[in-house]
């Protein structure tokens, strides 16, 4: 399959400056790019195919190649460099080049990783905090918060020039941000000290950003918070993070979710733990209680005679959603028997009543109990 035009890769015409092949290049390289599109499986591939032409674009020599032989001219070898005559020449002298650059490049400022183009780094990522509640934790929430952070000045679009000029290419390097230096019997690169590796020279600076192409702004993003979140989950949102210097790809920016603590809940994973203060007749006797639940409505419990202290009733589905699962965790009921106080003297006689007329039977785990501690003192 036949390798598309360069040009039309980017969207840009053959005379297109290096602004404007910069400028292009971001443009496709965020729409493209993997993290922006989970869901897509020629994302990745359209994303390298920007990078490869931009590579080659960007770089004077290798434009010069492929405007006079296309494709053809980095296939086989064919475009890594002039020979110097000899079949083993050409060889070595490149191989020697990339090996000697590899080790020694960074002592003499060369940047060997985009070689041939102007470093791009990629922005900061950042940080920012945001508290719900259960509730609305449970139903989901929508939400907008102001970030302040580095973004494209959009006086010059980033570009760094005042409007209505570009940046020009370095004559120094020829627009690839390195120069060729000898020493001695070696040939290498190192860092452009005209245009610090850029590749281009802005002559009328932005008076917005000053030429760096970025300034400090506030902007407003909304978020949309799924339900069932938990304390310290952590949203992703790609690309808007920091904008990158020299045209470079924007950092991501993390929401972490911090849960407020609630007043009748506790949450364990997608469960949901309450407790339950229960009069020691109903305990006794047997009762139908309603209970809340986290959406606001109720739901009704029998709870049966006889039943302890601690006992822990289990509702289906009534606690936190799973997040993107459409299902729900359990909401745990936990009793709690309470005595009753401040009793009146007449309250008291019909209680005193109730303890006469009940023999130990009634009390299984009592008298289990006290059975334990006769054989216990019998054998001490």
């Amino acid at each position: 399959m036949s390798k598309k035009d360069f040009y039309d890769v980017l969207s840009v015409s053959k005379n297109a400056n290096a602004a404007e092949m910069k400028k292009a290049f971001r443009k496709k390289a965020m729409k493209y790019h993997p993290d922006r599109n989970p869901d897509s499986n020629d994302a990745e591939a359209k994303f390298k195919e920007i990078n490869e032409a931009y590579n080659v674009l960007s770089d004077p020599q290798k434009k010069a190649a492929y405007d006079q032989m296309g494709h053809a001219a980095f296939e086989q070898g064919i475009g890594r460099g002039p020979s110097n005559g000899g079949s083993g020449g050409a060889g070595f002298n490149g191989n020697f080049e990339d090996i000697f650059e590899d080790f020694f490049g960074d002592i003499f400022g060369g940047a060997r990783e985009g070689r041939g183009r102007p470093s791009q780094q990629r922005g900061a990522d950042l940080r920012y905090n945001v508290s719900i509640t259960l509730e609305e934790a449970f139903n989901g929430k929508k939400t907008r918060v102001t970030i302040p952070k580095m973004d494209i000045c959009d006086a010059c679009d980033g570009s760094g020039a005042k409007a209505g000029t570009n940046p020009v290419t370095c004559t120094s390097c020829g627009g690839s941000g390195q120069v060729r230096v000898s020493q001695g019997f070696f040939s290498m690169t190192r860092t452009c000290p005209h245009c610090m590796g850029q590749g281009q020279i802005i002559k009328e600076k932005c008076t917005s950003c000053g030429g760096t192409g970025r300034k400090r702004t506030q902007k407003t993003i909304d978020i949309n918070i799924p339900k069932g979140v938990d304390d310290g989950t952590r949203i992703r949102l790609t690309g808007e993070g920091e904008a990158g210097p020299n045209g470079g790809l924007a950092g991501d920016l993390y929401i972490f979710i911090n849960l407020k603590q609630h007043k009748l809940f506790i949450r364990e994973q997608n469960n949901l733990h309450i407790e339950l203060p229960l009069p020691m007749l109903d305990a006794a006797l047997g009762a139908d209680i309603e209970v809340p639940t986290p959406e606001g409505k109720k739901a009704r419990i029998n709870i049966p005679e006889g039943t302890p202290h601690g006992k822990t009733f289990r509702l289906k589905g009534k606690g936190m959603p799973i997040v993107n699962r459409g299902t729900y965790g359990d909401l745990m009921v936990h009793v709690s028997i309470e005595i009753p106080t401040k009793l009146s003297k007449k309250q008291k006689s019909q209680l005193e009543e109730m303890r006469d007329c009940i023999n130990k039977k009634n009390y299984p785990e009592e008298e289990s109990f006290l059975k334990r501690i006769e054989k216990f003192w019998k054998a001490a």
